[in-house]
């Protein structure tokens, strides 16, 4: 019985390890969508969305029917637990990478935001991609180092956020006011998708050490 138990904990830490490349395969696609206003991309993710959700639900179903049936302690009830959490945090960052490709759709063939924004938003979009791969590893393998990397990297997407802020509130800015809500919109995508990443990462940082670092605001 306990080698089914730890057999199906194994199933759950690799189920979220799957459920992230998913969605740092759709964060890749939708940056790439939304920088390069690229409708095929962006209908990708808009598509497979429901594969993330799909797995999502699997993996709650599997760690629910471990607490009913294995009724764990301990750290195999903090992995179990966790990852319900973790699994609901990936979900939405499915959500988010979809989102963002669906700006890119609505303003085919338009880029979504004014030219002098669009380096922010390079910048931005590339940094989610790195968190969402350092991700995978860190879901992977546990290796705390990554949870810091992952939190710096949000730093730098927390950055550039408030700079498209100043940016559409400042006296200089042009844009018509559908430019103004999009790059808002945008813009929120990215840093949500940032912050979820961090959630996770001081989830497993726990996890490995035990150690709870309270979540941003």
């Amino acid at each position: 019985m306990r080698e089914v138990f730890q057999q199906e904990l194994r199933e759950v830490q690799d189920g979220l390890v799957e459920i992230a490349t998913l969605v740092a395969q759709a964060i890749d696609k939708a940056t790439r969508a939304f920088n390069e206003s690229n409708v095929s991309l962006a209908e990708e993710v808009i598509a497979d969305d429901h594969l993330i959700d799909q797995r999502a639900q699997a993996l709650d179903e599997l760690a629910i029917t471990i607490l009913a049936r294995q009724q764990p302690v301990a750290r195999d009830l903090r992995i179990t637990v966790s990852a319900l959490r973790i699994s609901a945090s990936l979900e939405r960052m499915g959500d988010l990478a979809m989102h963002i490709s669906q700006l890119a759709r609505y303003r085919f063939p338009d880029k979504v935001v004014p030219k002098s924004l669009r380096p922010t938003f390079h910048e931005m979009g590339a940094l989610d991609v790195e968190v969402a791969r350092q991700l995978v590893e860190l879901l992977r393998t546990q290796d705390v180092t990554i949870a810091d990397e992952i939190r710096n990297k949000d730093d730098q997407v927390d950055e550039l956020h408030l700079s498209v802020f100043e940016k559409v509130l400042g006296e200089t800015w042009k844009g018509e006011a559908t430019a103004t809500v999009d790059a808002t919109l945008a813009s929120r995508y990215h840093e949500r998708f940032g912050d979820h990443a961090v959630s996770i990462a001081q989830k497993v940082l726990y996890l490995a050490t035990g150690d709870w670092v309270p979540e941003p605001a």
